[in-house]
């Protein structure tokens, strides 16, 4: 897995204790500031947008059981699980369409 560049993360983890440590890992926060932050932190926008979109698959993909509940103890049939899910999943958005 390649090392990541950016860490995007909710509101709810906009504290400067948070954004030091990633930091310190030689990454980008893009985590969006709170309301009522002293201090508003800059963030990329799109970025932040993606996170949604990655949460929200992760999401559909918690509806199926075998992967909620992570029967498959070796990673290669857990990962197998996770394709086959994705695979109904975008089946799904195509029959939907029409």
């Amino acid at each position: 897995m390649p090392d990541a560049e950016e860490a995007v993360a909710d509101r709810a983890y906009d504290s400067w204790d948070i954004k030091g440590r990633v930091l310190d890992a030689d990454m980008t926060a893009q985590i969006p500031s709170r309301s009522n932050a002293t201090e508003p932190w800059p963030y990329d926008a799109e970025a932040y947008a993606e996170r949604n979109r990655v949460e929200r698959l992760v999401n559909k993909m918690k509806q199926f059981r075998a992967v909620a509940t992570r029967y498959d103890k070796l990673k290669e049939s857990f990962l197998a699980i996770i394709k086959l899910v994705l695979c109904f999943i975008k089946l799904r958005s195509i029959v939907n369409r029409t």
